[in-house]
């Protein structure tokens, strides 16, 4: 039987049925479904906690997931070969604009939890969505839905709930509390005291490889599974889930799928940010700039890895805890970075990055420097990113239009501009600018000599 005339997966194909709705999602996309889903399906408990999950910025994932009643692939891809499963843990997919379903499930008592990847950037606060909110119209981004969606829970005495931010952001529990309290002070003070009295924000650190999906990857379904799937997910076998905060009307028993309940997520958190955040945005710009394309090829280039490396020993000076092994979870990371049937493109990382490296690079350089040393390591994640932006100016960025004003300045005035963006403070340090300028000037003096065939 040919791909083509395949039957579609669905829950006839599954023997899982549906559970009863209980975890509100925002923000569809491959990671959630490779991560909060597949914890979900993994829980002791799964058969009690169906996840209706709404999309971002478009509908697409909702419309093919719908189709499928919900239930899409997980591949687990390794150097050894292919794993596949069936996760069922979705038992409706929503278009993120249908706000008033968002509302309904928002208003109804069985609903205990709420996650999010919403993207760094969407935390900001939702100016544009408060007359939209106080005029009675629908808001447009999801912490402003989110707090028209809690506001019908007050209204309907529906009781309390967690809201659990799987974003990588430095204590995005908190993050995500005061970007919700801001939007809700703004329209209804009451509002907003009863969110502070029964809405607790759980912070998180989230942790698992997951690209793109690809046809190939479509075909690779197909052919193993003998069923069509139009939302696989491809992901590495590691997965990590580290949460703090109370959850008042209940969870999944995801430690049963190994996440871990702490009481202070900073130094995970830490970990997570500055060693694997931090060396994808390296290679995502050093990577380019050398003509990579994914973080495979990259790690294998002698002057990447040792960026990274670097980078890694800035990092490690500022996160105490035997705990965190972090010996160890280093080599795990030049393991899972290394794995190349994973293709993580650096494109798809390159994005949003003033967002993400004032999280990945700036506490690392300041911690540095305070301790009496350069930080140059750190500094050079930065300069990359400058020297980058050079090259390609329509990066996609929530400060973009200030990128492209500092792209119109030149020499150390254009740097100075950049680091502002992440750092006003350290703009301020001639030293900083100076050596970030440096770093970025070199950077496309190599990446030069590379096209010229000069230099390796």
């Amino acid at each position: 039987m040919t791909a083509a005339n395949q039957p579609c997966l669905s829950r006839g194909t599954s023997a899982a049925g549906k559970a009863p709705i209980r975890i509100v999602h925002l923000g569809l996309g491959a990671f959630h479904r490779s991560h909060q889903a597949w914890y979900t399906q993994h829980a002791g408990d799964a058969g009690d906690w169906g996840i209706a999950s709404f999309t971002g910025r478009r509908p697409d994932a909702a419309e093919v997931l719908a189709v499928q009643d919900g239930l899409f692939t997980v591949v687990e891809r390794s150097d050894s070969g292919d794993s596949f499963e069936v996760v069922g843990s979705i038992v409706e997919a929503v278009d993120g604009a249908n706000v008033d379903r968002l509302v309904e499930l928002l208003g109804a008592s069985q609903t205990a939890v709420v996650t999010l990847t919403i993207t760094e950037a969407a935390y900001r606060f939702g100016a544009d969505d408060v007359p939209l909110l106080l005029a009675g119209e629908k808001p447009t981004t999801p912490l402003g839905r989110l707090v028209l969606g809690l506001a019908a829970r007050r209204d309907a005495d529906a009781g309390p709930l967690a809201v659990v931010s799987c974003d990588n952001l430095s204590d995005n529990g908190n993050v995500a509390r005061h970007g919700v309290l801001d939007i809700a002070k703004a329209i209804d003070s009451g509002l907003a005291g009863w969110i502070e009295s029964n809405v607790s924000f759980v912070s998180t650190s989230v942790d698992r490889i997951t690209p793109r999906t690809t046809e190939a990857d479509l075909d690779a379904v197909a052919a193993s599974c003998g069923y069509r799937d139009l939302a696989p997910v491809v992901t590495e076998p590691f997965h990590n889930w580290v949460l703090c905060g109370e959850f008042p009307v209940g969870r999944p028993r995801w430690e049963d799928a190994g996440a871990v309940f702490v009481d202070d997520i900073e130094p995970y958190e830490n970990r997570k940010l500055w060693l694997l955040n931090g060396a994808h945005s390296i290679l995502a710009y050093a990577g380019q700039l050398r003509g990579h394309t994914t973080v495979a090829e990259a790690l294998a280039d002698a002057i990447c890895r040792e960026a990274v490396e670097e980078f890694w020993d800035e990092a490690s000076r500022h996160l105490s805890g035997d705990e965190l092994r972090v010996p160890e979870y280093r080599a795990a990371l030049l393991e899972r970075f290394g794995n190349s049937r994973i293709a993580h493109h650096l494109a798809q990382i390159a994005t949003d990055a003033s967002t993400k490296l004032r999280m990945r690079a700036i506490p690392v350089l300041k911690a540095e420097r305070s301790a009496g040393r350069s930080g140059e390591a750190a500094a050079r994640m930065v300069a990359v990113w400058a020297a980058f932006v050079a090259a390609n100016p329509g990066l996609q960025d929530p400060e973009s239009e200030a990128v492209t004003g500092a792209n119109m300045l030149t020499g150390i005035e254009r740097t100075a501009a950049l680091v502002a963006l992440l750092d006003a403070g350290l703009a301020g340090e001639p030293a900083v600018v100076e050596l970030v300028h440096r770093l970025s000037t070199d950077c496309v003096s190599a990446a030069n000599a590379r096209v010229s065939g000069t230099a390796a």
